[in-house]
């Protein structure tokens, strides 16, 4: 599992690639490019990784118990030993901010809510948090812990939801264009104000599409103006 990093000091973010891409994929896409002036200033050290989906939610030549398996082992690997690899990296003290678009974003909101005691916050862009709309019909106990819709819902262990309140980094961004889904994003945001778990959400307009220039726009707008 390779793993890039950008810049020496600032705050944490670590980019979960979208759909089957992998930890190059930001670089490609020139989203390192306009995050370059809040790297060379210290602001921000990025991080990104590979992602798994390709091995899980892509694969349609295994099960679907075989696909949640894969993706309850990538949970364990940014957490076992992405985030230690972070920390020495930069601090012990030093937050880490999850950050994805597109199914990117799911796991960026995931592994933030999951474990707030190893990751920070979440940047969640153009995202859909109901983890049933990628397992084609295949659901069970642990599909229902990896879908924030559903397990934020009840989830009733106050010691970590008092740490996830604790976040002043919980963003939620999407466009209203082609091939958006800014209802999701909007259910998402009405179960954190249930929950009494402060948050952003910016829903932008109908010209804001599905794609890498509407987020070139938003991460360094959220890096900029929230950090």
């Amino acid at each position: 599992m390779e793993i890039v990093e950008y810049g020496h000091f600032g705050f944490a973010l670590l980019l979960l690639p979208t759909a089957a891409a992998d930890f190059l994929e930001y670089e490609r896409f020139l989203m390192i490019d306009v995050l370059k002036k809040y790297i060379d200033a210290g602001k921000v050290k990025v991080f990104s990784i590979n992602s798994i989906n390709s091995e899980s939610w892509l694969n349609n030549k295994i099960s679907g118990r075989q696909k949640i398996h894969r993706h309850l082992q990538f949970n364990e690997y940014v957490y076992n030993e992405v985030v230690p690899f972070i920390k020495g990296k930069t601090s012990a003290s030093t937050p880490i901010i999850t950050c994805g678009a597109s199914f990117g974003a799911l796991h960026a909101a995931n592994l933030f809510f999951k474990n707030p005691f190893a990751i920070n916050g979440c940047i969640a862009m153009s995202g859909v948090y109901n983890l049933g709309y990628y397992t084609k019909q295949y659901w069970d106990e642990d599909c229902y812990w990896n879908s924030p819709l559903h397990y934020l819902k009840e989830w009733n262990d106050q010691f970590v939801l008092d740490k996830i309140r604790e976040s002043n980094h919980i963003h939620i961004m999407t466009g209203s264009g082609d091939y958006e889904d800014p209802d999701a994003s909007r259910h998402l945001s009405g179960l954190l104000h249930h929950r009494e778990i402060s948050h952003d959400l910016d829903i932008w307009g109908y010209d804001i599409k599905h794609d890498w220039p509407t987020w070139r726009k938003m991460l360094p707008y959220v890096v900029d103006q929230k950090f």
